[in-house]
């Protein structure tokens, strides 16, 4: 396995897999790498003959009162991770080398990045996008993984990706949890010990969610309902947002007759946590 600090060094090396009709699969993360990177790795090693993780801690994508500084960064183990998980290349540049002295161009979605995780973090997914557009175009992949998770994400960058008409295909998989149903993230680590018993919570009420329907009830309202109680369990819970939208558009939906997306994002301490399911009353 390689690794490249510069964008030539990275399109040199993908240049050189190309020559060999290589298939290119990307990884965009942001380090501090978990299982669930290790699925998006190994889902892009499974289906690409080379495949590039990026490791960088993406400045533009913080608001101005976010983690950014005490964000975790083990390179050394995050490359062990890669190496051992079918990672050809790692491309680990510093700031100034993905943005120089400070780009004047960003890259907005507009509308659905308003709603959801939109609401509390102004200008996140304009980082995102941006950033994504800059390593499609330093890597250009034939693929690129993402997870579920992030579901808004997900979609924000596909739709990015069919409005620009980028040649990606961007493969969202699934989201991968703690035996307690926890969903893995860097930021978990954050939590007490505590805190790390009453995380649960947030999947523990999209599941009471998912049984409601289960049960033949499609209202929306309803589901709130059922997941706000689960959540009182933990008082010390903030909850930010419920969100029961169109996986399409985002937006809200009253009734559930087709898919939905059911969405939480909450602060227990000082953590973020956000989780989600997706509801299709068609496979009841």
């Amino acid at each position: 396995m390689d690794i490249a600090k510069t964008i030539a060094s990275v399109r040199e090396q993908v240049k050189r897999a190309r020559d060999q009709h290589k298939t290119i699969g990307l990884v965009p993360t942001m380090g501090a790498l978990h299982a669930g990177h290790i699925s998006l790795i190994q889902a892009a090693a499974r289906s690409c003959d080379y495949v590039v993780v990026s490791i960088f801690v993406n400045p533009t994508q913080f608001g101005p009162n976010e983690d950014l500084d005490r964000y975790p960064r083990p390179f050394s183990q995050d490359c062990a991770i890669c190496q051992t998980h079918g990672a050809d290349l790692v491309f680990a540049p510093d700031p100034e080398e993905m943005y120089g002295t400070g780009g004047l161009t960003w890259v907005n979605v507009e509308t659905l990045t308003e709603p959801l995780c939109g609401q509390f973090r102004a200008t996140h997914f304009r980082g995102v996008t941006t950033v994504c557009t800059k390593l499609f175009n330093i890597v250009l992949p034939d693929t690129s993984f993402f997870g579920q998770k992030d579901a808004q994400q997900a979609i924000v960058i596909q739709r990015m990706v069919a409005d620009l008409s980028i040649p990606v295909k961007v493969e969202v998989c699934p989201t991968v949890r703690e035996p307690d149903g926890l969903a893995v993230s860097s930021r978990n680590q954050y939590l007490t010990a505590v805190q790390r018993k009453q995380a649960p919570c947030l999947y523990q009420g999209l599941r009471a969610a998912d049984e409601r329907v289960r049960q033949g009830h499609y209202r929306a309202a309803e589901l709130e309902a059922v997941i706000r109680e689960t959540l009182r369990a933990v008082p010390e819970l903030e909850l930010q947002y419920i969100g029961i939208v169109d996986p399409a558009t985002l937006q809200p939906v009253k009734l559930i007759t087709e898919t939905v997306l059911v969405a939480v994002a909450a602060k227990l301490g000082s953590v973020r946590l956000i989780d989600n399911i997706v509801i299709d009353v068609k496979a009841k």
